[in-house]
């Protein structure tokens, strides 16, 4: 399967941002009948996301040209440019660790057996700009379950393709190689925490993680891997990449709290890409209601 990049995808091959936009004016067009269960369709993600009709996705050119993917570069803009050497075909995911089923899944394999639904969700980056992204993925406990972990399982290590011919940002010492997250295995079990096969209804993009990725909406945007390879369930918590890196910035947790600082800047605000003033940074990234319970009794300030 071919993945084109954004330079190559005519707009007419893109959803149309009106059906985003202005979802109501749609749905009166097609009939009451039709209307009735078209609002169905299409309200489902957006209530299973905890996301308002408010929250207008933003633009796919934004989406897929303003991205932190360090493996092809340290600027926002270095993604979009250099991911064009990435071969997320053929592909695959092993699934290991405190598993009694461990396996490796040919990529092809998981889509077939996972299809796609859209989730529109608010996505948080920890240098205070935001977005509104409609992935396509499936809940990532799903996927978990088929391995079925073990009483030992605590938590669960994400690792990215470790390959300096294909990712080019690789071959610097920016980061120690590969990169690695983990989640709790209680937050992996969230039906909030998904993986991406998709991205505005088409294959997710090189630049965007192809060809499968995490998104954690509660979290900051780091904790959401990128073109992953292996998923380990392990006892003990993991060491991710950037709390090797930078342990006093960035914390094994990074659940969204505005009033816990990053250490050179605030994260009290964000900026909405495409918008021109800032508004104020919801706890959790607004889904609060959906996973505070996860972290009853924590001390968010300590476990950042």
């Amino acid at each position: 399967m071919l993945i084109k990049r954004p330079p190559d995808i005519r707009s007419s091959e893109i959803t149309d941002q009106s059906l985003y936009l202005n979802r109501r004016a749609f749905i009166r067009t097609t009939g009451a009948a039709v209307a009735a269960v078209t609002a169905e369709v299409v309200a489902r993600p957006l209530m299973a996301a905890g996301q308002g009709l408010d929250d207008k996705p933003t633009p796919y050119q934004d989406v897929t040209t303003y991205n932190n993917f360090y493996e092809f570069g340290t600027d926002k803009s270095d993604p979009a440019k250099h991911a064009h050497t990435l071969k997320p075909r053929p592909w695959t995911l092993r699934v290991e660790g405190e598993v009694l089923k461990p396996k490796t899944w040919d990529i092809d394999e998981i889509v077939t057996k996972f299809p796609a639904e859209e989730r529109v969700y608010r996505h948080r980056c920890v240098e205070a700009w935001s977005m509104v992204i409609p992935w396509g993925g499936f809940e990532l406990g799903k996927f978990l379950k088929q391995a079925e972990p073990t009483s030992f399982a605590k938590y669960v290590e994400f690792t990215t393709l470790h390959d300096p011919k294909q990712m080019p940002g690789q071959r610097s010492g920016v980061l120690p190689w590969p990169y690695v997250e983990g989640l709790r295995l209680d937050e992996a079990m969230h039906p909030l925490a998904i993986l991406v096969t998709q991205l505005y209804g088409r294959p997710v993009p090189n630049q965007n993680g192809a060809p499968i990725r995490l998104a954690v909406p509660w979290k900051y945007g780091f904790k959401s891997v990128k073109s992953i390879v292996r998923m380990r369930l392990v006892r003990e918590e993991p060491n991710n990449t950037w709390q090797v890196v930078a342990p006093h910035e960035y914390g094994f947790y990074a659940n969204v709290n505005p009033a816990v600082d990053h250490p050179r800047w605030s994260q009290k605000r964000e900026r909405r890409i495409g918008e021109l003033f800032k508004r104020p940074t919801l706890l959790f990234n607004g889904y609060g209601e959906q996973v505070a319970s996860l972290y009853a009794g924590m001390d968010l300030r300590k476990y950042f």
